[in-house]
This record gives structure tokens, C-alpha cells and sequence, in this order.
């Protein structure tokens, strides 16, 4: 542990908060909302992010821990490790800045959504927007605004929604309602492979679209894991795969790997001009190059793409 780290946490454990201190409203953990944005990651929750450790929350820690051979109870180191990078570390364990990835990053943009100044995906991503929202919450708060989650912004956050920061498991309510499971993961590994497309790129994609959550519509029509319009959907049935494809989750994301590959094969492989065909259009690109508001995307998909 560094330096600066014992010397946040030595703050945070002046101010009396305790891993037992209740959060802003009752049943509410924000910890827990970073465990919930990890297990969706693996499509085994797909409930609201909501920081209660009840039972949805508690069959889909069970069913991850069942898959991979762990003791089945609470979500222990162990466990965390197994999740991934989206596992690690626990919210008020290390620094924050922007391009940090993880669940401590989950639980801020959880806190930044609940304090009204984040509107944005909770995809464990410390970008542009996360950022731009911590500046917000810092400015309100009278702190120094730097985007950065050092000792006195994680004092502040820690008293206003009273975050366990001690401890290193994460207790759940036992199993009781089963936890609906669409493994979206594994449906975007098996498009990947069967496309030729990178599966680190795809999930990247989907994650930073969707959060992998599989009813999601945005306002101009985009749907499923991987967002694609209505007319891509036509564009890769009627030329990409000759074909109607099934409106399903497996299928929107037949037709999102499909139109990704179409489009890393124009631009002969380059990840980055791919994904600036995908955010702005492929004729944009070739005619203006990347318009100023795609880079933040291309870039951010291209920063998970290594931890996904």
C-alpha cells in the first residue's frame, strides 16, 4: 500500500465512518452497487444497480462463485478477484483519476448518479463524462476541482453517503429469487469467434454501448447490447448477411459483430477508424476524418478493450 493511500485512508477513518455506517438510505450500500455493475459485466445480473444486497444480487455472487469453483457465500477477495478488472479494488482503496478502471470507479459513478450531477453509463470507467461529473459534484461540494478522487473529495463522499470503506468482503443477502440470466458475454465471445473479430474489442464495444444490459432502446431507435440502429440492422440482412436476422439478444448481436467486422475490413484493420465508422458513420469518416466528438469514444473503447 503506497504512501498517499495510507494517508487517505488514515483521513477517511478519522471521520468515524465505519464499515458499518448505514449509507444516504436504508439497505443502501454503494460498495454493492460496485459488485452488482461487475456481476452484470459477466450477464449474470441484470437488475437496476441499486446498491441493496437482496436477493437477485445475492443468486447471481452464488452463481458466478458455482461457475468458478469458488466456496459459495459472500463475495470475499476471492471472489473479486475472479470478476476481473471490474472486481477490484473496493471504492476509498487507492486514488482516483481519470482513465481508472474498476469497481471503485462503479461505485463513484453510482454516488455521482444518486448526488444528481451524473447521468451517464455505469461501466466502471473514469472517461470524459464520469469526469466531467466529478467536477460538478466538487464544485458543489466547495472541494478543489481536479477530477481527481484524492483525500478530501473521498472525506467528503464518505460523510455525505456514508461508504463502508473497511473490510475486505462484501456480504449479500442468501439466495432467494432466482437471478434472470442472459450470458451476454459468452454470446459476444461466440459471435467474435465465429466472425473473426477480436472478442477483447467486441466486449469493449458493448460494454462502453450498453453495460451489456439487453433492453436497452436510446432515444433514436438503437437497441441491444451493442446499440445498432434500425437501419444497420437492415443494412447488414439485406447486404452483410443476405438474410433476416432474428430479433433476439443473440441476434442483435449477430448483427452488431457483423456491421463491426464490415467495418474493420474497409478500413483494413484499424481498430481506430472502425470505430469512428461505427459512432459517426462510415461515409463521415472517409470524407472528414473523426468529427471532435467521436475521439473521446474511440479512445475510451480503445482504453477498455485491454481490460475487458
Amino acid at each position: 500500500m503506497t504512501r498517499l493511500v495510507r494517508r487517505l485512508l488514515a483521513l477517511i477513518c478519522t471521520t468515524g465512518v465505519l464499515a458499518a455506517a448505514p449509507a444516504v438510505h436504508a439497505g443502501v450500500n454503494p460498495q454493492i452497487a460496485g459488485l452488482q455493475v461487475a456481476l452484470r459485466a459477466h450477464g449474470l445480473y441484470l437488475s437496476q444497480i441499486d446498491g441493496i444486497a437482496g436477493p437477485r444480487t445475492a443468486a447471481a455472487v452464488h452463481t458466478f462463485q458455482r461457475q468458478h469453483g469458488l466456496p459459495v457465500g459472500p463475495a470475499t477477495t476471492r471472489t473479486r478477484l475472479a470478476l476481473g478488472p471490474l472486481g477490484e479494488p473496493l471504492f476509498g482503496a487507492r486514488l482516483l483519476r481519470r482513465g481508472d478502471f474498476g469497481w471503485d470507479v462503479s461505485v463513484l459513478q453510482f454516488l455521482l448518479t444518486r448526488r444528481g450531477v451524473y447521468s451517464g453509463a455505469l461501466d466502471g470507467y473514469l472517461g470524459k463524462q464520469t469526469a466531467a461529473a466529478l467536477r460538478r459534484y466538487q464544485r458543489l461540494m466547495h472541494l478543489n476541482v481536479d477530477a481527481i478522487v484524492g483525500p478530501r473529495t473521498l472525506s467528503a463522499i464518505v460523510r455525505r453517503d456514508r461508504v463502508p470503506v473497511r473490510g475486505r468482503q462484501v456480504v449479500v443477502a442468501t439466495a432467494g429469487l432466482a437471478s434472470p440470466r442472459a450470458d451476454v458475454r459468452s454470446m459476444l465471445d461466440a459471435w467474435s469467434a465465429r466472425l473473426g473479430v477480436d472478442p477483447h474489442l467486441v466486449r469493449a464495444l458493448a460494454w462502453m454501448e450498453s453495460g451489456f444490459q439487453t433492453r436497452i432502446v436510446s432515444s433514436a431507435g438503437a437497441r441491444g447490447v451493442l446499440q445498432t440502429l434500425p437501419a444497420t440492422r437492415q443494412y447488414v440482412e439485406n447486404v452483410l448477411a443476405g438474410r433476416p436476422i432474428a430479433n433476439t439478444v443473440d441476434g442483435d448481436i449477430e448483427v452488431g459483430v457483423l456491421y463491426l467486422r464490415h467495418l474493420l475490413q474497409v478500413f483494413h484493420g484499424d481498430d481506430r477508424l472502425a470505430l469512428a465508422g461505427w459512432y459517426q458513420g462510415e461515409l463521415a469518416v472517409r470524407e472528414h476524418g473523426l468529427y471532435v466528438v467521436t475521439k473521446p469514444f474511440v479512445a475510451n473503447v480503445l482504453a477498455l478493450r485491454a481490460r475487458m
